[in-house]
Order: structure tokens, then C-alpha cells, then sequence
């Protein structure tokens, strides 16, 4: 998808993937700055940790507390500080500009697949961890009515609830299942990943026919149990295909400061999506 992207823009860059463990994610971050990347994406479990590794935190990860994307930075000639694409040879003094483009993606792949207008809803969100915490803290600015926060430990739903009513105090945030329907089930956990996994929910507490719509941030396999349950009951369903095309060209945008060719991105992450489905 990245490279997609890049190759559309006429970039000599290339995208990689590297396998990091926590334990020397900032060693790996020093060594990036040191081989003068232009950027790196970061995904769990390393974007909560990555906070305190940056030298500056743009307003969108100070808001939704993660970073996902980091741009290296240098100073010119003026004594600004600009992204190292506009560089030749690159100054020694570089830094960390740590980034949140996932909160945004979230919220437009639900306008975009699934038609989804916020305010005023009732939503079920099942999972509190990185990707749960950054969805709830963003569907609460969206200015949804009730948010319910299902989680596998109660501390981490009671830690992000906490969170949303210091922030959103007009929002009803409800520890566990709802009663009647809700206009949107999330599924931020990664129960269906694997075909043996069982669905993200308690069945004996909620039906899915009691959600009008259903979105699984899982975006492989391309159809989870929950998006095929929901599908056999109606509702409207998509998986989170779209969440990850959008923070990713969100990215490719910060690092180039060029409008990003999406529909070549979104034909080169399908395509993937679909060898690896088949």
C-alpha cells in the first residue's frame, strides 16, 4: 500500500517492514534517526511507549495518547525545523516528531463504508486496549450519546471511562452491555484473527441483530465470525480495510507534504488483502 503510494508520487523511497521487541524499540527509533529515514509507521505494541521517546508530540498524539507515525526532522539554514525530505545531505541534529493519524482513520472509514453519522448515537465498544482506548476517546468528540465499554479486565474500560468524562462530560459512558438496540457495534479487540477464535462478545448479553451496523477493526481475514453473523442478520458490516488505508496515507502525507494518490494505495491494499484471503 505504502509503496504504492510512494511509486505514484515518483519517490526514490522504498517501505520496510522490521520486527521489533518493546524491550529495543527505542534503540531501534535511535538507530532510524541515526540512518536518516525519512519515517516510520509504528503499530502495537509499541505506540503508547513510543510517547515518551519523541522530541515533540504533534497535537494529535498528545490528544489521543499514542504514536503511529514519526517524521525525522532537521534544521535548515533559517533554523526551522522541516521534514528531512527537503534535505540533500542530511544535518546530524535530527528529531522525532511523533504523530496520531489512526483516531481520524477510524472515524472516516465509518462515514465512508458504513454511511455512519455520530452524534446523538448509541455505541457498543468492545476493547480497551490501545486501539479500543484511541477509537472511544474519538467517537466521545464525535459527540455520540452512550458509549458502552465492554473489555476483558474492568480496570482498563474504568480507566478509559474515566478518561471520556473528564474530557466529554456531555457523553453517557456505561461499563458493560446495553439494553435495547445501539446504532454501531466496534469491535477493537483481535478476537477473529484466527478462525478458531470465538466472537468478541458475550452472546448470552447482546445480540448483534440488536445493532443496526457492525465494523471490525480486523481487516484479515477480509470476513471475521462477527462480520459474518452480522451480515447473516442484516446489518450493515465492514472490516477495517479502510481504518488502515486512511492512517496509512495519512502518514505518506505527513512525510511528503504532497496530497497522497489513495486510489492507488487502496487498489495495491485490496489486492494484498485479497492473495492472502485466497
Amino acid at each position: 500500500m505504502q509503496n504504492a503510494g510512494i511509486a505514484a508520487l515518483g519517490l526514490n523511497w522504498r517501505y520496510l517492514a522490521f520486527e521489533v521487541h518493546p524491550d529495543d524499540l527505542r534503540s531501534a527509533l535511535e538507530g532510524a534517526r541515526r540512518m536518516h529515514f525519512v519515517g516510520i509507521n509504528l503499530t502495537v505494541p509499541h505506540k503508547v511507549l513510543a510517547m515518551e521517546m519523541m522530541d515533540l508530540l504533534d497535537e494529535s498524539a498528545r490528544t489521543w495518547g499514542a504514536v503511529n507515525t514519526v517524521r525525522f526532522e532537521a534544521k535548515n539554514q533559517q533554523g526551522e525545523w522541516r521534514p528531512l525530505r527537503e534535505f540533500g545531505e542530511t544535518p546530524r541534529d535530527v528529531r522525532l516528531h511523533g504523530f496520531n493519524t489512526d483516531a481520524d482513520a477510524i472515524t472516516r472509514a465509518l462515514r465512508d463504508d458504513l454511511g455512519f453519522d455520530f452524534a446523538g448515537k448509541r455505541i457498543l465498544l468492545l476493547g480497551a486496549g490501545g486501539a479500543g482506548r484511541t477509537a472511544a476517546l474519538k467517537l466521545a468528540s464525535e459527540k455520540v450519546a452512550e458509549l458502552f465499554l465492554v473489555n476483558r479486565t474492568s480496570g482498563k474500560s474504568a480507566a478509559v471511562a474515566g478518561e471520556i468524562s473528564a474530557r466529554h462530560p456531555k457523553v453517557k459512558v456505561i461499563l458493560g452491555y446495553p439494553t435495547g438496540k445501539v446504532d454501531l457495534l466496534l469491535n477493537a479487540t483481535s478476537l477473529g484473527l484466527k478462525a478458531t477464535d470465538s466472537l468478541p462478545f458475550d452472546e448470552a448479553q447482546f445480540s448483534v441483530s440488536r445493532s443496526e451496523a457492525v465494523y471490525d477493526m480486523i481487516y484479515r481475514p477480509a470476513e471475521t465470525p462477527l462480520l459474518k453473523l452480522a451480515k447473516g442478520v442484516g446489518c450493515r458490516a465492514a472490516n477495517g480495510a479502510s481504518m488502515l488505508l486512511y492512517q496509512g496515507a495519512s502518514a505518506l502525507e505527513i512525510w511528503t507534504g504532497e496530497r497522497v494518490p489513495v486510489r492507488a494505495m487502496r487498489q495495491a491494499l485490496e489486492e494484498m488483502l485479497g492473495r492472502a484471503s485466497s
